[in-house]
């Protein structure tokens, strides 16, 4: 297994994956476990994004074979960067060859670079999904996605999902239970529910105030309990029912339901994450008809429930403030 690194690398992920392999290593009969190579231009120790040195084991000009895995990790400078030309070679020649071949996070833009996405379909780091896809339109990005696999590449999501792709290698590799064992032992789950949307804001950067999509998005945010109509949102936005439809699809990629919806639901994973508000009560508070409409919505945008939710990112802050008022009621 080749594991490409650079100069600014994303610490995780190269360690995420790597421990992975091991533990599976670990398990598996010596002739099966797992070579991990980490490889780059020159064997130079390299500073991670966070700090720490890493020493590659081969360069590209050492690395001329067949990899049965090889891979880009991701770092955050990459998107605005131009990959070094050795890198690019080496992908090109080698990296297809391998039997899977792909990237972790921003990773992905190397693969870009290299003309390895022209026609796939891939993923990245939610920040970087939109970017990705203008930079390479040939490119099918899917921006939800933990991990995607078209063929033989194979790409994740950010930073930690490069532990959930290194996961599911394991498990083509050598079956379901050895991919349990590892995510068991590395305390992760084997496979996470839903997608990297509930990671990031639906809502996009409002528009100017002063502008009809402005003046509706706005009023949208300030009006979230309140039953909402495209004949309202035209009339608050000064224009027809159809031209304010076709400017929200336009301006804000999405259609006045969704943006309502949108709303709807970042303000519902606020209260789930900092309040103890009930769930019913929080549904009613943002605007949806009943807990029924509001987790119907999760489900089909987060694909996960309110219920979960807040079980997954509830501020820590609110569990300890919930655990001293009940010691303080029991006294």
């Amino acid at each position: 297994m080749a594991l490409v690194i650079h100069e600014g690398v994303q610490a995780l992920d190269v360690a995420g994956p790597l421990d992975v392999f091991a533990e599976a290593s670990a398990l598996l009969p010596t002739d099966e476990a797992y070579e991990c190579l980490l490889l780059a231009t020159d064997t130079e120790a390299m500073r991670a994004s966070n700090g720490m040195m890493m020493v590659p084991h081969l360069s590209f000009a050492e690395a001329g074979r067949r990899f049965d895995i090889a891979l880009v990790a991701g770092g955050p400078n990459l998107p605005n960067e131009q990959p070094d030309v050795a890198m690019l070679d080496w992908l090109r020649h080698w990296g297809v060859l391998a039997g899977r071949h792909g990237s972790i996070c921003t990773g992905a833009f190397v693969l870009g670079h290299a003309g390895l996405l022209d026609g796939r379909v891939a993923t990245t780091h939610w920040q970087n999904a939109a970017q990705l896809a203008a930079s390479f339109p040939a490119c099918q990005v899917e921006h939800d996605r933990i991990h995607a696999r078209d063929g033989a590449l194979v790409t994740s999501a950010g930073v930690t999902a490069g532990i959930d792709l290194a996961l599911a290698l394991v498990g083509e590799d050598h079956g379901e239970a050895l991919a349990l064992a590892c995510a068991k032992r590395l305390v992760v789950v084997a496979q996470r529910q839903g997608g990297q949307s509930q990671f990031s804001p639906l809502l996009l950067p409002q528009r100017d105030h002063e502008s009809p999509i402005g003046k509706a998005q706005a009023y949208v945010v300030n009006h979230l309990s309140e039953p909402f109509s495209v004949k309202r949102l035209a009339e608050i936005a000064g224009t027809s029912e159809r031209t304010v439809a076709r400017m929200f699809v336009k301006e804000l990629g999405q259609t006045p339901h969704d943006l309502v919806e949108s709303v709807r639901l970042d303000q519902t994973r606020n209260l789930l994450e900092l309040s103890d508000r009930p769930i019913k009560a929080i549904a009613f508070d943002c605007g949806f008809a009943n807990p029924e409409q509001m987790r119907a919505a999760f489900q089909r945008r987060l694909g996960l429930s309110p219920l979960r939710y807040r079980e997954s990112f509830r501020s820590s802050r609110i569990r300890i403030s919930s655990d001293r008022d009940l010691a303080a009621q029991q006294t």
